[in-house]
């Protein structure tokens, strides 16, 4: 039986794999991977918008694998850990928004590409806004449903 106890109100171990919305942390971590993948794999041209992208990309990326093992090794039972769980999956919600929103702007700008190179790097930017934006949704999702959990403890 479960303790109702404040310190057991975030899972541990293999329980995260199967625990709403800890079962993001997967996702997440996927889709983070091939945000950086895609854009590490295209011109990074401009460098300032696209160095911003990259540094939220993998930031995030590292976050959620620090985070995923802090979990799985259940070093999350101390009661300040579900607001630090939601500040989190917030901070990477407004970092990938704003990633997202820069990356389809830049992308919008290298339409009409000339050569076969250019289409090829365009259709990989388009790959990397699109999948941008599918972890912003994701670390959103995690966010609202981590500040619920948060408050419900």
């Amino acid at each position: 039986m479960a303790s109702t106890t404040s310190g057991d109100v975030l899972p541990t171990g293999g329980r995260i794999f199967i625990s709403f919305p800890d079962l993001f942390f997967i996702p997440e971590w996927v889709i983070g991977g091939l945000v950086w993948i895609l854009v590490a794999s295209t011109r990074v041209n401009p460098d300032n918008p696209l160095g911003w992208v990259m540094f939220v990309s993998v930031f995030c990326f590292v976050g959620t694998t620090l985070w995923l093992f802090i979990f799985a090794c259940g070093g999350n039972q101390s009661s300040f850990w579900p607001g630090l769980d939601a500040g989190f999956h917030f901070l990477a919600v407004v970092f990938y928004l704003s990633a997202s929103v820069v990356l389809a702007y830049i992308t919008l700008l290298k339409r009409n590409p000339l050569g076969t190179e250019e289409l090829k790097i365009y259709r990989l930017d388009i790959s990397a806004v699109v999948m941008s934006h599918v972890a912003t949704l994701l670390y959103f999702l995690h966010a609202i449903f981590s500040a619920i959990r948060w408050k419900r403890a």
